[in-house]
């Protein structure tokens, strides 16, 4: 990492702008159809982990997710994990302090209520 990005500090807040308009109800679309999947969350120092069924739709669809949410929500962090055997697949989103609230906030009315959640993802 180069120094001029070791000092930008985006503030927690999506700016849809950054997608292409015409890709904008796609990118929500996915958002909702993703995390609707999402059979557990597991709390992380800097945000959480979504555990998501291992289907070869599943793992395409993450990776479309990210591919837009990187640009609307420069401050996350994001990491895919496959687990081996047909084990599940995680999604985390992570960030600086102060990232959870934000995490909850945006994704938390795109579960369903049957997902799996520490206590800490509250919806307020």
């Amino acid at each position: 990492m180069n120094d001029a990005n070791a000092e930008k500090v985006s503030p927690f807040a999506c700016d849809m702008s950054a997608i292409e308009p015409d890709r904008r109800g796609e990118h929500i679309a996915t958002i909702d159809k993703l995390f609707r999947a999402v059979e557990n969350i597991r709390e992380l120092l800097n945000g959480y982990a979504f555990r998501l069924p291992n289907e070869p739709d599943v793992l395409f669809m993450t990776a479309k997710f990210i591919a837009l949410e990187r640009l609307c929500c420069p401050f996350f962090g994001f990491a895919i994990e496959v687990e081996p055997e047909g084990g599940a697949v995680w999604l985390s989103l992570t960030g600086r302090n102060g990232v959870k609230p934000f995490i909850v906030a945006e994704i938390g009315d795109h579960l369903t209520k049957s997902a799996i959640r520490p206590s800490s993802f509250n919806l307020q």
